[in-house]
């Protein structure tokens, strides 16, 4: 058994709808994107890139970036965030073949609303978790307001934060500069953008504070475990590099551990795109129990089965794991954290 814990998907309706919006430049961009992947909308297109890997192969799915919140108003991202949902939730339902759950989708516009619809399919539709963004219109995700969201989220036990990074090309690479240049903001800022997150969180107490959260960082926990000696021994001297004046920015939650046993916290996935040194890395660092196969299908060069194929290759051929721990890190583990019934 192999379940792809991080896929991204539009189902139909959605699809639809987010194809109607002609007032964001945020949405055309999707819907460039978009009609270049058609195994993000076309339901036999997806399954022909499935059939590759066999009966025993199965996706959790998600929207795909960007952050419902950029999509326009609050009332039309709370609408959106119902339609991904109910949509998600009948391709589970009706192909669970393909499909073993998915994570739903929220706009964090209003807390309130966002805690109702991770609710809604937590109860209703049988999601088995939220996706989550790095940045909330440019902000940080450990301001305090977010705080009853992951609270929610944890109180429910066997729900998992799925996070995915989000910056784009305005964002530029230099102060001087106005924009990001040569897809640097993708290539690059995406794994800044998610280890900044992960710092964040764990600086803002929130594995002292919800010690039952399950969060899972796309892309292998991105920078984290390839900087651990800066991760480690370097914060544990937070504040020697920071003027007496300036302390205020360094300090966080009272944490009770070295920042980097919080950093170990947190599940991270295989979608490394074929890259197989720096997943052995991110295995190494974060442990076989904290890491599930994914492979962020469909966004490989060929549109589907590539980076499915190419990760597999390198779990497969990767000396350091037992027969045992590839199965734990294919679908065994998942399967816990979640209580998936496949």
């Amino acid at each position: 058994m192999k379940i792809d814990a991080f896929c991204h998907l539009l189902p139909p309706a959605y699809a639809e709808r987010l194809f109607a919006i002609d007032d964001s430049p945020v949405a055309r961009n999707i819907q460039t994107r978009v009609s270049g992947i058609p195994a993000l909308v076309d339901m036999d297109v997806r399954r022909r890139a499935m059939d590759e890997f066999g009966p025993d192969y199965r996706q959790i799915i998600n929207t795909a970036a960007p952050p419902l919140e950029d999509l326009g108003p609050a009332e039309r991202t709370v609408e959106l965030a119902r339609i991904a949902n109910d949509g998600m939730a009948e391709l589970v339902r009706d192909h669970p073949d393909r499909f073993a759950g998915f994570c739903a989708a929220v706009s964090l516009d209003d807390v309130d609303a966002a805690i109702a619809e991770a609710e809604r399919a937590f109860d209703e539709l049988g999601a088995v978790g939220v996706q989550m963004y790095t940045h909330f219109h440019g902000g940080p995700m450990d301001d305090e307001r977010f705080f009853p969201f992951y609270e929610a989220v944890a109180r429910r036990g066997n729900k998992m934060i799925q996070v995915h990074p989000c910056r784009d090309a305005s964002w530029a690479d230099y102060k001087t500069e106005e924009r990001s240049k040569f897809e640097l903001w993708w290539t690059l800022g995406w794994e800044y953008d998610l280890s900044a997150y992960m710092s964040r969180l764990v600086f803002a107490g929130i594995f002292e504070r919800l010690p039952d959260i399950k969060i899972l960082i796309h892309h292998g926990g991105a920078m984290i475990p390839h900087f651990a000696g800066r991760v480690g021994p370097g914060w544990d001297q937070l504040g020697a590099r920071t003027p007496p004046d300036q302390l205020a920015v360094v300090t966080g939650y009272p944490l009770t551990r070295r920042p980097i046993d919080y950093f170990r916290q947190f599940y991270v996935d295989t979608a490394y795109f074929g890259a197989g040194d720096p997943m052995r890395t991110a295995i190494r660092f974060f442990g076989v129990e904290r890491t599930l196969f994914a492979s962020d299908s469909p966004f490989d060069p060929e549109k589907g089965p590539g980076y499915i194929r190419s990760t597999i290759a390198n779990l497969e051929e990767m000396d350091i794991l037992t027969p045992a721990d590839r199965d734990a890190i294919y679908a065994g583990n998942v399967t816990d954290l979640l209580g998936l019934g496949v």
